[in-house]
């Protein structure tokens, strides 16, 4: 009688190279599980904070404070935080702070009809920091009183449509492009070639119907006759100090010139917090977007940080090219 015993089948040998991918895998899944819970807790404490602002804003009176920086385009995030404002009864008055070239003409007209609507149910007013040009004066002038530094820059009132003449460029390195296109505006102008005369007479049509808009806003909430605003919207930009002689804006001073102000002609309650509505707050993963849109500049030759130049109908001082 034999003695037989059974073993299991030995399990195969993994190669030096498999243990080292499993082990690199293993690595790999456990740095994206703390990623995902960092980024999970971000995402709450991000949601609690704007949870514990809003409670705090809705409980107690307040100036709040509308910050308007960089270029200027529709956004309606901003719309809904202005009509909150003036539906809100806790918000005593607002402080619109500018620091901004302007921006596209409909994002300034979505501001200035935004701030006026809002000027109807409480005290709106305007502090221009380093800049408030173009659509951002546009801006300024919906306010009850324009603030400004003695030295800051404003004005600039004026609409312009800018477009690129690349035909050269294209003959040098021989490159040639044909359109098919329904009329003969349509897709113009173009950036092959000069701006011909049928587009150009279309496209001054364009800027003057905006320009006569802007002049007459201008003239209505400055108090100006449209000779006085014509005079000073030829693009002209002007210190805080000649804003006051001809009447862009109302006085010398900041947020706290403001604050005083609001006390003492329209009985805001001294002593309030004043408190920033706008920007909101990153919702945690605000940081992600700014990455990949920061990721995708750069991969198109842009600078990731700055800037990008806006093409079309504009209310814009430029300073030059995006550094």
């Amino acid at each position: 009688m034999t003695n037989e015993t059974t073993s299991e089948p030995a399990a195969p040998r993994q190669s030096p190279e498999a243990i080292v991918a499993t082990s690199v895998l293993r690595r790999s899944r456990s740095r994206w599980r703390i990623a995902a819970f960092l980024a999970l807790a971000v995402a709450v404490l991000a949601m609690v904070g704007r949870f514990a602002i809003e409670q705090a804003a809705g409980g107690s009176d307040t100036i709040a404070r509308v910050n308007i920086d960089g270029t200027i385009a529709t956004d309606p995030a901003r719309l809904k935080v202005l009509s909150d404002l003036g539906e809100d009864d806790h918000v005593k008055a607002v402080i619109v702070a500018i620091n901004s070239p302007g921006g596209t003409t409909a994002g300034g007209e979505e501001l200035y009809e935004a701030l006026s609507a809002l000027r109807e149910k409480k005290p709106v007013v305007a502090v221009i920091k380093e800049l408030g040009a173009s659509a951002a004066y546009m801006t300024a002038i919906a306010s009850d009183r324009i603030f400004a530094r003695r030295l800051s820059i404003v004005g600039s009132i004026g609409v312009l449509y800018q477009n690129v003449d690349a035909g050269k460029l294209m003959e040098t390195i021989g490159v040639s492009m044909e359109k098919v296109a329904t009329g003969p505006l349509k897709a113009e102008p173009d950036f092959t070639g000069p701006i011909k005369p049928e587009v150009r007479a279309s496209l001054e049509s364009l800027v003057g119907d905006s320009f006569n808009w802007f002049v007459d806003i201008v003239a209505e909430r400055r108090g100006l006759t449209r000779p006085q605003t014509l005079a000073l919207a030829d693009g002209r930009i002007v210190t805080g100090r000649q804003g006051i002689e001809n009447k862009l804006i109302d006085a010398i001073g900041g947020e706290a010139e403001a604050i005083a102000w609001l006390q003492d002609e329209r009985n805001v309650p001294a002593k309030l917090p004043v408190q920033s509505r706008y920007p909101l707050p990153d919702q945690g993963f605000g940081w992600f977007g700014k990455l990949i849109g920061s990721q995708a500049r750069s991969a198109l030759g842009l600078n990731p940080t700055g800037p990008i130049v806006l093409d079309g109908l504009v209310s814009l001082w430029q300073v030059g090219p995006a550094s």
